[in-house]
């Protein structure tokens, strides 16, 4: 199933629970929780990143504790975040809903904390193509083993992931990915459909704590409902040694690019803070 409506990834504690096997796929995966008191848990064989979608908490793992100030939600600003090894037993107290980005990795690195005011914003696109994207977890912007995890706001009647692209050939540049599409806001709609990969065919109407997953094919656009603000956190991950989120743009689209140079940006961004 490409569209999982809430709920049907739901095991408890989790309100989602996207994990390789259950994806069908070998990296990616993500969880999200409605906390309400402790939540214990061990990293295993992933690492993982703990993002406060609403409301803050606190992250005790191992000998360690990180205090997260988090958001009232995903349009005030970008959160504050906790970085997880491989390997860690973690123990969540608070109150809020929390996501879990999380990667199937080998490497061993060390527990970190980033500051929300650390974390990039940058206004992409122009005109109704203009959205916010909070690169909290970008190959630029924070190491890890094999996790990538990016936010995408959108304004209401806006699109996003747009010009439609793909990242399942290794072409040259071109990275192969399995991404994760993980909604807040809304109503939207997301489009997924066939590339040379193989064929696929979803145009769901999406809603809060629905999931979007990304086998292969071109991805996009992600559209916000006139009135209705909409909200992605991207999860990718793959298989090469180095980190990467490069795509291939649908070539019937890529034109569209081009004509963002005459569009002013779209004045209702960026949400919760200035770039």
């Amino acid at each position: 199933m490409t569209h999982i409506p809430y709920g049907k990834a739901a095991r408890d504690p989790w309100s989602v629970e996207i994990t390789p096997s259950t994806a069908g796929w070998t990296y990616s995966g993500l969880r999200v929780v409605d906390l309400d008191g402790p939540v214990e848990f061990s990293s295993g064989d992933e690492e993982m990143l703990v993002l406060p979608l609403a409301g803050s908490c606190t992250v005790a793992y191992g000998e360690g504790t990180f205090d997260l100030k988090g958001r009232e939600s995903v349009f005030s600003g970008p959160s504050d975040f906790a970085y997880i090894p491989i390997n860690t037993h973690v123990r969540l107290d608070g109150a809020g809903r929390i996501a879990l980005p999380s990667a199937q990795a080998t490497r061993a690195l060390e527990p970190r904390y980033v500051p929300a005011s650390d974390v990039a914003v940058e206004i992409r696109g122009a005109g109704q193509s203009t959205r916010q994207v909070n690169n909290f977890c970008s190959p630029g912007a924070f190491d890890c083993d094999r996790l990538m995890a990016v936010e995408v706001l959108t304004p209401g009647g806006n699109w996003s992931s747009y010009p439609p692209h793909k990242h399942d050939t290794p072409n040259p540049g071109e990275a192969v990915l399995e991404e994760i599409y993980y909604f807040e806001g809304g109503p939207g709609y997301q489009r997924v459909y066939t590339s040379e990969r193989g064929h696929i065919d979803t145009l769901a109407e999406v809603r809060p704590g629905d999931v979007v997953l990304v086998p292969y094919g071109y991805h996009g656009p992600s559209m916000a409902a006139p009135g209705y603000n909409l909200y992605y956190l991207n999860v990718l991950a793959g298989p090469a040694e180095e980190r990467s989120m490069a795509f291939c743009d649908d070539p019937a689209h890529a034109w569209i690019r081009g004509s963002w140079a005459d569009q002013a940006l779209d004045p209702r961004l960026p949400f919760g803070r200035n770039p």
